[in-house]
């Protein structure tokens, strides 16, 4: 169901093992026109990449440092974003002027149920909420303020959501940066 949504345009909202998120293909303008709207959300903040498995990741970056390899292989799945410089494949539109994007593999079988059903395996995506709101807690919620507006996927497996936001690094030229501390702590 998911991958017909995701093919015709649509903007779904899903768990993942941090907080709820929202996503399209990252390939669609228009529905990451929709991902702002939604949310509100300054056009001069980068949605984030996001699939179930780095190998789909790994071709819209540049400069996999020998230190982000090890985090990679340390925290993913799990609650990291990593920043890097962005490939010629990454979509512009997603990173909101930006030569940086951020890609993530949530630690979530109800994400990997998602994403391995969409081409690209890969997702555009941010949290589920109102910019500068709090993230929706749970399927009850996401339904209660954002069902009017996306298609909610109901999670089909049971999972614990964390409710704090990932934590981002930078890695940009062997440079290793948080640039925001969230469950994972980086040394």
């Amino acid at each position: 169901m998911s991958e017909k949504l995701i093919k015709t345009g649509e903007v779904v909202g899903f768990q993942t093992d941090t907080v709820w998120g929202l996503g399209c293909l990252p390939n669609d303008i228009s529905a990451i026109d929709k991902i702002y709207e939604i949310k509100n959300r300054d056009r001069s903040k980068p949605l984030i990449l996001m699939s179930h498995d780095v190998k789909y990741l790994e071709k819209y970056v540049l400069g996999i440092s020998t230190q982000a390899k090890r985090l990679m292989e340390e925290f993913f799945p799990g609650a990291l974003t990593l920043i890097f410089k962005r490939s010629n494949l990454c979509p512009p539109s997603i990173c909101a002027g930006f030569d940086t994007v951020g890609i993530r593999v949530p630690n979530s079988k109800n994400f990997w149920e998602i994403t391995t059903q969409v081409e690209g395996c890969t997702l555009a995506t941010t949290s589920l909420n109102i910019s500068n709101e709090l993230p929706c807690k749970d399927y009850k919620e996401a339904c209660e303020k954002f069902g009017y507006r996306v298609k909610i996927i109901e999670p089909k497996y049971s999972e614990n959501i964390q409710n704090i936001a990932s934590t981002v690094v930078l890695c940009v030229d062997d440079e290793i940066k948080i640039l925001r501390q969230g469950s994972v702590k980086i040394q």
